[in-house]
Parts: structure tokens; C-alpha cells; sequence
């Protein structure tokens, strides 16, 4: 059979309705890839371009005029032009008169400009309805069929009816519109692509510190300590063993910060007496990026599990298996076997499993499309109930490495515990502050107040009205 190409047919065709046309000014990567998908969507599409003869590369079946022409065409115009190209717009003022023009321009940098580009562009053509759109999806999203994470469209604009037929169109092509107002949101818009992991620094920031802080850390007593006490070299640790101590630590910190915040709130909530105060700003963006924080743990955990997996095939470890099975059978000598320290041992790997198996369906449950087929109730008992277990988990999981050398003073090095103490001190307090809170008669407080009761409504109502700090 004849191949037929994709490019020459659109995917859903109106066969007793007329083909909408659209026009899109610009003919880059952007615009093509606009314009196929709005082909093989039932649009008539047609480029205007500053050089339609020399204009290539454009979808079979989409018309190329000049600017004048191409606007005749369609009372919709999208704008796939960069800002400082707009100035020749003005020459077509009177053509332009009345007609959509859909503002897709994003800009180098964070508020390059002092008005945002659908401003600008707003001012520069007054007599048309200007409408942000489009700027928030990539030119590989529209070609690769837009995955689940590039679906979404922000609009914003000031003309009501300008702004639903550009939603129509953005819904026709699988696409989710958000209007997000009038076109002082564009700003807002235009931003936003701009963004590098916004909600991610702090988790990326602290997960670093942490990570350097235990790594050094380590190194003192388990490297440092030795050379300048028994010129020991233990430098070999470096690779395998300190990042392994490391790891772990940062991992289980990190998930007792995950619900941290969310103790932190109930205590200020049982404090003030109600809800309707706002929780400081800190406190706001910490509970925004519990999510990431606790995606981040769980990569810490993974590593945790793949450097643990290799410990039988390192150098050392072979070395010292070796040595003592020789030494054992020169000396006709054997360790006798001690149950309390296989269940110790036991007990640790299994809770190590438990916890990490948790840690896991935890976070695959927040990723959106699997949060997204679940209900509040089923999201909240999984977020919530089964990562508190899992924190119990693996809390537990590091007690009972411990087991009785916590207290033992010959674990002192230069008067500092082992790293794994320390790292027990956030996890403990949650647990033991959450604990309080589930009390019959704290709980049942903290819910009323969640339910809307209030211990002083006065004193709350000054404070929503601003006669208070909040």
C-alpha cells in the first residue's frame, strides 16, 4: 500500500461544518509545530511571513501570505513572533482592528521588561482583543502529542468572549485551558516557564547542606580520628562506606521534615485557638515543598539500598571475611552463635525492607497521575497515616543498628556521637510531638478547631480584619 503522509490529512475532520481558519503570524519551530497540530485537528491554517516565497519547512496542507494577507484571512491571530519584532504590527492597525491576537512570546530572563509582552503588545495594537495563551507549552510537547505533564495552558486576557474561543481552541487540540484573569496575570505567565525548580531549591538547598555536613562529619571520626590516633590510612571508606553512612541519614531526616511543618501547624493552631490565622510565610512554603522533600528522601533511600546491595563484593569486606575464617580455623576457634544479635540483626534488615517498601508506595501515590485516580480520603491515608508508619519504620530501622551501643562511651570520638545519633534527634521529636498530638483530649480540641471552633471569636475576627500581626 501507498504510504499516506500524516502531514497531508488532519487526525479529526468536519466534514459538514467549514474548517475554522487560524492565522498564525511567524514561521519558526514554535509556530510549525502549532500549526501541524492544528491541522491534524480540523484547522485551516494559514503563516504570514515577512518572506512567504522563501518560507520552508511548513506543514503540507498550510497556506504562507504576507501579514496583511494572512490576517484577511482569520479573526484569530496567534503570535509566534518574538517582542522585539512586534513594531511592524502597527502598520496593520486598521486589519488587525477587532481581531484576537493570541500573545505566545516568552523572554530571556524574569521580568526582562517593565510591562509583560500581551501588554505590550495591548498598547501597541489598541483597537484588538489581546489574549496570553500557549507560552507555557513547549514546541516538542505539541509534536510528541503533549504528555501529561505539558497539557495545561495558561490564559489570561481582558476581553471575556476573546478569551473562551481561544480556550475552545486550546480544548480542541487535547489541551487544558487554566484561565487565570484578566491580562495583568500575563506578567505572572510569561514568568512562569522561566522558572528553575521553584518549588524544589529549598529541598535541593537543605538536602546538600545536609549531605555535606554528615559527609564531613564522618570523615572526621571514621578517617580523620584513625590516621591521627593510630596512623591508620582509611581513606578506601570514602567511595563506598561513608556515603553509605550518609545516605541513609539524610534520608530519614529529610521524611521526618516532610511532617515536621505539619506538627509545627497543629501546635500554633492549639495556641491561637482557630484556624482562620494565616501560618508565617515560612511555614506556608515549607508545607508547599514537603512533596519534594520527600521525593528527594526516597532517592536517598534508593541509593541507600543499591550501596548496601554491593557491600559482599567490595575489597574490604572479602578481605576481612578471609582473614577470619583462616584466623578461625588456625586457632581451631569459632564465634559461638548469639541469637539476641541475629534477631537484632533480622529485625533491622526487616524493618530496613518494610520502611523502604512504604517509603516507595509513598511516593509513587504523589505522583499526579496516580494521586489523580485516588480520593481526598485514600490520598490523605496514604500520605498520611502510612508515612507516619513509614517514619515509625524506619526510625525503628535505625534504633536497632544501634541496639546498646548508643550509650556506649567508647563510641565517643573527640566527644562526638555516631552520625546515625544525631540523625535520630528530628525523627524522635516528631514522632513524640505527634504522639501528644493524637491524645484523646488534644485531639479532639485540635479537631474542633479544624471543624471551625474558635476559643476567643473576637480576638479572631480583630485579626481577619487586620487590627492584629498575624
Amino acid at each position: 500500500m501507498e504510504k499516506i503522509s500524516t502531514d497531508a490529512f488532519p487526525l479529526t475532520m468536519h466534514s459538514s461544518e467549514k474548517q475554522e481558519t487560524i492565522c498564525i503570524f511567524g514561521t519558526g519551530d514554535f509556530g510549525r509545530s502549532l500549526g501541524l497540530k492544528m491541522l491534524q485537528c480540523g484547522y485551516s491554517i494559514v503563516f504570514g511571513s515577512r518572506t512567504p516565497r522563501m518560507s520552508s519547512l511548513l506543514p503540507n496542507g498550510a497556506e504562507v501570505m504576507s501579514y496583511s494577507d494572512a490576517a484577511q484571512k482569520s479573526d484569530i491571530i496567534i503570535i509566534a513572533i518574538h517582542r522585539e519584532h512586534y513594531d511592524f504590527l502597527t502598520e496593520l492597525t486598521e486589519v488587525l482592528n477587532g481581531k484576537i491576537l493570541v500573545d505566545i512570546s516568552n523572554n530571556l530572563k524574569i521580568n526582562q521588561y517593565p510591562e509583560s509582552n500581551a501588554e505590550y503588545l495591548a498598547q501597541l495594537v489598541p483597537g484588538t482583543h489581546v489574549v496570553k495563551a500557549f507560552n507555557t507549552i513547549s514546541a516538542w510537547a505539541l509534536q510528541s502529542g503533549a504528555l501529561d505533564a505539558s497539557r495545561q495552558v495558561l490564559i489570561c486576557g481582558n476581553d471575556s468572549k476573546a478569551k473562551q474561543r481561544v480556550m475552545d481552541v486550546v480544548r480542541s487540540l487535547g489541551l487544558t485551558p487554566l484561565d487565570k484573569g484578566s491580562l495583568v496575570a500575563a506578567n505572572e505567565i510569561e514568568n512562569y516557564p522561566l522558572q528553575l525548580f521553584p518549588m524544589w531549591k529549598f529541598p535541593f538547598y537543605l538536602s546538600a547542606v545536609l549531605c555535606v555536613f554528615f559527609f564531613f562529619y564522618c570523615v572526621i571520626r571514621e578517617v580523620i580520628y584513625p590516621y591521627v590516633h593510630e596512623k591508620r590510612d582509611r581513606t578506601f571508606r570514602l567511595p563506598i562506606s561513608i556515603p553509605n553512612r550518609v545516605f541513609p541519614i539524610v534520608a530519614l531526616i529529610l521524611l521526618a521534615l516532610v511532617y515536621l511543618p505539619g506538627v509545627i501547624a497543629a501546635i500554633l493552631q492549639l495556641y491561637r485557638g482557630t484556624k482562620y490565622r494565616r501560618f508565617p510565610d515560612w511555614l506556608d512554603h515549607w508545607m508547599l515543598c514537603r512533596k519534594q522533600l520527600g521525593l528527594i528522601a526516597l532517592g536517598f533511600a534508593f541509593l541507600h539500598v543499591l550501596y548496601t546491595l554491593v557491600i559482599p563484593i567490595r575489597y574490604y569486606v572479602r578481605w576481612t571475611l578471609n582473614n577470619r575464617t583462616v584466623t578461625q580455623a588456625i586457632t581451631k576457634k569459632e564465634n559461638p552463635f548469639s541469637t539476641t544479635t541475629s534477631w537484632l540483626s533480622d529485625s533491622y534488615v526487616a524493618l530496613g525492607m518494610l520502611g523502604f517498601f512504604l517509603f516507595v508506595l509513598l511516593g509513587i501515590t504523589s505522583l499526579p497521575s496516580v494521586s489523580n485516580t485516588v480520593n481526598w480520603r485514600e490520598f490523605r491515608f496514604v500520605q498520611s497515616k502510612l508515612g507516619y508508619l513509614t517514619l515509625i519504620l524506619c526510625t525503628a530501622h535505625t534504633l536497632v543498628y544501634g541496639g546498646k551501643r548508643f550509650l556506649n562511651p567508647s563510641n565517643l570520638v573527640w566527644y562526638l556521637p555516631s552520625a546515625y545519633v544525631i540523625a535520630l534527634i528530628i525523627p524522635c521529636t516528631v514522632l513524640v510531638i505527634k504522639f501528644i498530638l493524637i491524645l484523646p483530649c488534644i485531639d479532639k480540641t485540635l479537631m474542633r478547631i479544624r471543624q471551625g471552633w474558635e476559643r476567643n471569636p473576637k480576638y479572631s475576627e480583630s485579626a481577619l480584619n487586620g487590627k492584629t500581626d498575624i
